[in-house]
């Protein structure tokens, strides 16, 4: 049974010696595959964070092996671990300075509900103060985990339009 064009990202024909394609399909192509993490590694979550990153998970099969440290440079926040109110204005401010499009993965418990911290300083889940696209299970999570959050978030971003079409004023 053939996939329907709406579930492959790149779909090509080829024409001779020419790729015939869509420009969405193309430039979806290359957010999908080049998502750059912004790592937000808040507490014993950071260290499965770092493994993922290792010669052993190899995060780069996925395009994201390049790790800023500077929200400028990255499309995607990986929040891991327990966010407090007095640093959880800290992780709000680096998410406001990542550029558009950006993407969050909440990785563990802590990050995903508060955790075991039932405490007025612990905030009850990141998602009260950023949009969280996919949620990492476990305490901490394995890096398998995060990878499949990963390929996850990738196939999300994969199926969301990258050209936007704008109404013009006299259409209004």
């Amino acid at each position: 049974m053939p996939e329907s064009p709406s579930e492959i990202a790149y779909n090509t024909k080829i024409e001779g010696g020419t790729v015939v394609t869509r420009a969405d399909a193309v430039l979806g192509w290359f957010r999908k595959n080049s998502l750059w993490p912004m790592p937000m590694g808040l507490a014993c979550c950071a260290i499965e964070l770092m493994a993922a990153g290792s010669s052993r998970f190899d995060i780069a099969r996925f395009g994201s092996e390049v790790m800023r440290f500077s929200p400028r440079q990255s499309d995607l926040m990986i929040v891991a671990g327990t966010v407090t109110y007095k640093m959880g204005l800290a992780v709000r401010r680096i998410y406001d300075q990542m550029t558009e499009p950006k993407w969050v993965i909440a990785m563990g418990a802590c990050a995903s509900s508060g955790g075991m911290y039932r405490s007025y300083a612990v905030l009850q889940g990141v998602d009260r103060i950023l949009p969280v696209d996919v949620y990492v299970a476990g305490c901490p999570p394995r890096p398998e985990a995060l990878l499949d959050a990963l390929i996850n978030l990738q196939d999300k971003v994969g199926k969301e339009s990258v050209i936007r079409t704008q109404k013009s004023p006299a259409a209004a």
